[in-house]
């Protein structure tokens, strides 16, 4: 989570940091009202309704990545699962109480920068050392101050780890070794401590009435080297006196502070409702920019759920986030009163330094979910926050501190919150669907969710791969209705890409699969969606339109079955079914692979619509992942430009088409036959490829010895 800090501004003191605030002022006000528009690059012709992005991540905005040496504070509150399980509300409202009269204003006084806010702790930038430590030991001292007449059971105590040392600088983010080494000293420290490393002691010693106890070099996670480490004794340090207000006038230079912000306060009072409003003390994330998002916001809740960062260090670990993610996501899915977007477009984003502002306007959406996962043995940590995008602020944010075991429970949690925040009103069957697990087996889980990292990436290794994982699943539960249906699909994808020496064995094993999955949950999207294709294999389209629809009844959020069932629509001729499917598809994952766009551009030329199926095939042949899906797009391109007149054009791009994967009329009547129910439309096809070009039969071989033409003329042989 990105934030940026703006200094404080007391009504008595007027600001205490003055020289930072001048500069920061007009920035505020930028990030408050928005730095304007800022044009994304589109295609040119319209085809969705309004525009396809041509590139989603490529914007002007980019990254700025630097290094810096800072002094860096980790904060944690102790027990915090504890405290929430005992009493919720009152744990956060004291929490709030806490950043508003401790944390926050203690980090400003001493210059400091929250850099991030999770549920239970902060990360923090000093410029200086020296007023790093005293932040953290006045910190603690209040802390302590606070809990004097508190239970012990309601305490809210915090460990502390300061460290100096080099930063990488991302915007308003920063990592690396500087930031890791304070997170683990934060773990070293006792409840209400604080412990440091031995670079912040040689840079303190002697400047501050404090005790330091060394604790010899400690061996913390993912860091090679070991960490010389001591633990701060504050038992005579005096807390720093903050100046009491002036009388003096502000000098000429700065006077004209007061009259802005009285300005500035007017304009918010008059646009934003009220001077309440207008809090520069809060810490926000930059807003996004409605004018600036790729799609227009729909009318009811929409959000991106970010892959959850692996904080283990382990990349074997990688499928708990991507796990949980994918869990999250299919879980909200559900929910017909909501936009999610896509797995696989936000997974494009992993690993990635991204601004929550830049993924809204990317995606077009309200709300944003971001988190990680850490994993110690049998002990996991998930943190997630919730964002409005829009507004920029955070309104969720949860730590929570469990046992592996308990992964699922905090799944449950964090969806069921996503929903209530959003105020996203379920029927009693979508609440069941988005509780809905077909497995409460973590290890089964975990095999799957290798299975299906391994599965999207579509090659013939992956796939046989994925479906060891898939098979590895159901040999720990026999029972794991989603394997099976995931476990159909790799074989479906070995006969429809030709990974399969026998397809008609491969076919048989994933009808096998996709009935077992039926059988053991008939209300699975995932195996529905494959007994719709199964069906259409066979010439049954009305059956392939029925399952088609109820999958995507059961899971309205699904790209992937949306974009399956335009194959049935194109195929019955209902080419307004198939452009409507389309383009909720492309809403939905706004990273689309390029098959999205194979029916939507056959469906405009039956339509007539030739300069839209044009453009939309221009658009997938930019796309196309391999040869053979761009030599599709070129033969779709062929059709258009023949249908609409344009048989140069039309030529060109069926000769291009044959180069990357030569075809004949023979083969195309063999494998698009059940493509059409009405025979009439493939042949209007054919017809437009042969006049472009395409021949009748593959030319004879040559033989294996030495051949010769012989023409006949009327003179005799030649």
């Amino acid at each position: 989570m990105k934030r940026t800090v703006y200094p404080t501004f007391d009504s008595r003191n007027g600001c205490p940091r003055h020289d930072r605030c001048y500069e920061l002022f007009p920035k505020y006000m930028r990030d408050l009202f928005g730095p304007g528009a800022v044009p994304g690059a589109f295609i040119s012709q319209s085809i969705l309704g309004r525009v396809l992005p041509t590139r989603a991540l490529g914007t002007s905005r980019d990254m700025t990545t630097s290094r810096r040496l800072a002094a860096i504070v980790a904060t944690d509150v102790v027990g915090y699962s504890r405290l929430i399980g005992a009493d919720e509300e009152g744990t956060r409202a004291a929490m709030r109480k806490l950043r508003d009269e401790l944390w926050e204003p203690k980090a400003s006084q001493f210059g400091g920068r929250i850099v991030k806010t999770t549920g239970d702790g902060q990360l923090l930038e000093f410029p200086s050392v020296v007023e790093a430590l005293k932040y953290s030991v006045e910190l603690q001292q209040g802390m302590a101050e606070r809990n004097v007449d508190v239970q012990d059971e309601r305490r809210i105590e915090l460990r502390v780890g300061v460290n100096l040392g080099d930063v990488i600088v991302e915007d308003d983010d920063i990592h690396g070794d500087g930031v890791n080494i304070a997170a683990r000293l934060e773990g070293l420290a006792e409840p209400g401590g604080i412990c440091v490393s031995g670079k912040v002691y040689e840079e303190t010693k002697g400047k501050l009435n404090l005790e330091f106890e060394d604790l010899g070099e400690q061996e913390v996670k993912n860091i090679t080297d070991p960490v010389q480490t001591y633990r701060v004794g504050f038992r005579n340090y005096v807390p720093v006196v903050v100046a009491p207000a002036s009388t003096k006038k502000p000098d000429a230079k700065r006077r004209w502070l007061i009259p802005a912000i009285a300005a500035a306060a007017l304009v918010i009072a008059v646009v934003g409702g009220g001077l309440a409003w207008w809090q520069p003390w809060v810490t926000r994330v930059e807003a996004a920019n409605v004018a600036d998002m790729a799609f227009p916001l729909p009318d009811k809740p929409s959000i991106a759920v970010l892959p959850f960062d692996n904080l283990s260090g382990d990349p074997e670990q990688d499928f708990l986030g991507d796990g949980l993610t994918q869990n999250i996501i299919s879980s909200l899915s559900k929910a017909r009163g909501m936009l999610v977007i896509a797995r696989n477009s936000t997974f494009t984003y992993k690993g990635k330094p991204v601004k929550v502002q830049r993924v809204a306007e990317d995606l077009g959406v309200r709300y944003v979910l971001q988190g990680s996962v850490q994993r110690d043995g049998d002990r996991l940590r998930v943190n997630a926050q919730l964002i409005d995008a829009v507004k920029g602020h955070h309104i969720w944010s949860e730590t929570y501190d469990r046992k592996l075991e308990d992964l699922f429970a905090v799944q449950d949690d964090i969806t069921r919150q996503i929903v209530v925040e959003m105020q996203v009103q379920l029927t009693e069957g979508e609440q069941a669907r988005v509780r809905q697990r077909t497995t409460n087996n973590l290890q089964a889980w975990g095999h799957a969710a290798k299975g299906y990292t391994l599965f999207e990436r579509l090659g013939k290794a992956d796939n046989a791969a994925a479906r060891q994982e898939f098979q590895r699943a159901l040999e720990t539960d026999p029972n794991y209705a989603w394997a099976w249906a995931m476990l159909g699909w790799t074989h479906f994808v070995d006969v429809r890409d030709g990974f399969s020496p026998d397809p008609a064995a491969s076919l048989k094993q994933l009808e096998e699969a996709t009935r077992k999955a039926i059988a053991l949950e008939d209300t699975l999207p995932d195996a529905i969606s494959m007994l719709a294709g199964l069906a259409w294999m066979r010439g049954n389209y009305d059956e392939a339109l029925v399952e088609g629809r109820r999958a995507i009844a059961l899971n309205p959020n699904s790209a992937e079955n949306h974009a399956i069932l335009t194959i049935y629509t194109q195929s019955v001729g209902d080419w307004d079914e198939t452009i409507a499917l389309s383009k909720t598809a492309v809403r939905l994952h706004p990273h689309y692979p390029s098959w999205y766009l194979f029916e939507l551009g056959r469906a405009y030329i039956f339509k007539g619509q030739y300069d839209l199926a044009i453009a939309t095939a221009t658009e997938g042949l930019g796309r196309a992942e391999s040869e053979l899906l761009r030599a599709a797009f070129h033969r779709v391109l062929a059709f258009a430009h023949m249908e609409a007149g344009q048989e140069e054009k039309a030529r060109r791009h069926m000769a291009e088409g044959q180069r990357l994967d030569p075809i004949t009329v023979a083969r195309v009547r063999k494998t698009d036959h059940s493509r059409f129910k009405n025979p009439a439309h493939l042949e209007r096809q054919i017809a437009a490829w042969v006049k472009a070009g395409l021949p009748e039969n593959p030319p004879l071989k040559l033989p294996d010895k030495p051949s010769i033409a012989v023409r006949r003329s009327p003179r005799g042989l030649e």
